[in-house]
């Protein structure tokens, strides 16, 4: 008789070319949407971008790990000095700006959405409200806790008042979440992407020892 507790899961792990590949598309994709759209505000030193319907698609659809590798790229790149952040800028020098905190929240934005999304696929499937309560969490809440009060130090003003210039782009952020979650529940459903990484075949025994 077989020991108990010896049948074999699949994890996986590592990355493979096909992830490579997506982090790349991805990250060409989040610069494409930072550069395409670029709205001024008067009242307001961020402009109305497409960039974090980016962030949020690119860890919905990837997962944690390759979501936040593209994004993690596109802001390599970016800060290498590519013109790839709104308004044609790049460099270091743009974290020194008022729109510093949220470049830098993007990648804790992606981490949230990615663990997030990865556990509830993994527990079933991607549903949509799940989905956009998820993005909204980690696509507007952690990003906003990270770049208002960065925001506020660098304009030299309040809290309350930088939150109160940013409200005007609650509604796109809610919209872009909404999005998000949309083609993301139809991706998932229609044609799910592969997890990361090489399928690797542990039983039990060997996956308990290890947690």
């Amino acid at each position: 008789m077989p020991a108990t507790g010896t049948r074999k899961n699949v994890r996986y792990r590592g990355l493979v070319s096909r992830d490579l590949a997506l982090i790349a598309v991805f990250a060409a994709l989040i610069a494409a949407l930072s550069v395409t759209v670029a709205i001024p505000l008067p009242f307001s030193p961020v402009p109305i971008t497409l960039q974090t319907l980016g962030i949020m698609l690119a860890p919905s659809l990837l997962g944690w790990k390759r979501g936040t590798l593209a994004v993690a790229a596109f802001l390599a790149l970016a800060l290498a000095g590519l013109p790839l952040f709104a308004g044609g800028r790049g460099g270091v020098a743009v974290l020194a700006g008022p729109t510093g905190g949220f470049i830098v929240s993007w990648i804790f934005a992606a981490l949230v959405i990615g663990l997030l999304t990865d556990v509830m696929v993994r527990n079933g499937r991607y549903r949509f409200w799940q989905g956009l309560l998820v993005n909204l969490l980690g696509g507007v809440v952690v990003i906003y806790v990270i770049g208002l009060p960065w925001m506020s130090v660098v304009l030299g003003d309040g809290v309350l008042a930088t939150t109160a210039a940013m409200a005007a782009f609650l509604p796109g952020d809610l919209a872009k979440a909404v999005v998000t979650a949309l083609i993301a529940a139809t991706v998932f459903r229609a044609y799910p992407i592969p997890p990361a990484g090489r399928p690797v075949h542990v039983t039990d025994t060997e996956d308990g020892k290890k947690d």
